[in-house]
């Protein structure tokens, strides 16, 4: 037997036998299951100087033809991208909605998935807190949802619109929890930045209360608000019995703030303000994210049926 008539990995199997006198099979490691039509893509933060992915979920059609599709954008993507990409192809084909491009926003890389949404996804630090750093080493950091914000409508579009054929006139934000506080911020300085909210259970304790004071300041200076929101949260989400509400997490009613907001800024009479505000009554937060993303996009998306 020549050594090279065999190709390396035969060659090894052979030696085995040789030594061995048996026939050992090589371990190997099983495939990992693979979203079909999805693609990841590397972005760099140039301002934030961090780097994420995109993950994108492209329609079964989108082989076949020009149009452009709704294009949703998601955060907290590393759980999330797969439930939304799932729900809007199943509401497409058993419901009848139109296709949709989905693009998830990753944590940044070589953060946890905590301190990169603490980051990220809230508008302030908080004036008292008391939290820990899920990175050895690094004090947890907090308050720069505007920097963020800035690169997803800076950076993020651009890059989705020139790489996929979206219609970027028609673009859904979809958060939940802390990821909701990042849609509150688009809505109360771009609200144009998206034609349409997806906000399920929205983290309104943090920092005492300070989106409140974000809505009315913008309340105060601003005659219109035009956006289209769909607000959603648990039943369940809502302050155990004998104690009492206060803007601070331990204390907060989540479902008493939602109610709370949503009535402030119905109040307020934008002319160009669509706002809904959905309770499933029976879910906790941990259970309702999946319930208020198929609500959001029924309000939203159209449908063939």
């Amino acid at each position: 037997m020549k050594e090279a008539s065999l190709k390396p990995h035969r060659f090894l199997l052979a030696l085995c036998v040789l030594v061995n006198g048996v026939h050992a099979a090589p371990a190997t490691t099983p495939a990992s299951y693979v979203l079909d039509n999805t693609e990841v893509r590397d972005i760099r933060a140039q301002a934030l100087k961090r780097d994420y992915q995109l993950y994108v979920a492209l329609p079964d059609s989108y082989r076949q033809g020009n149009k452009r599709y709704p294009v949703l954008f998601v955060v907290d993507a590393n759980y999330s991208f797969a439930i939304v990409r799932n729900i809007a192809q199943r509401l497409n084909k058993h419901a009848g909605m139109e296709e949709v491009v989905v693009v998830g926003l990753s944590y940044a890389n070589g953060d946890g998935g905590v301190y990169s949404r603490r980051r990220d996804y809230t508008p302030t630090t908080p004036r008292k807190h008391d939290y820990r750093s899920d990175m050895p080493g690094r004090p947890p950091a907090f308050g720069e949802a505007k920097a963020y914000g800035q690169f997803v409508s800076g950076e993020v579009f651009p890059f989705i619109a020139q790489h996929y054929r979206v219609n970027m006139q028609r673009k859904v934000f979809i958060g939940h929890s802390y990821g909701s506080l990042l849609g509150l911020q688009f809505l109360l300085t771009e609200p144009r930045t998206f034609e349409h909210y997806i906000l399920g259970s929205p983290s309104l304790w943090y920092d005492a209360g300070i989106m409140f004071d974000r809505e009315q300041a913008y309340a105060a200076s601003h005659k219109d608000l035009p956006a289209s929101v769909f607000f959603g949260i648990g039943g369940l989400e809502k302050l155990a019995p004998g104690k009492k509400r206060s803007r601070l997490e331990e204390e907060a009613d989540m479902l008493a703030d939602l109610r709370e907001f949503d009535g402030k800024l119905t109040s307020r009479k934008f002319p160009n303000l669509k706002t809904r505000l959905r309770v499933f009554e029976d879910e906790d937060h941990a259970s309702v994210f999946p319930f208020v993303l198929t609500h959001g996009l029924r309000a939203y998306l159209k449908s063939a049926k």
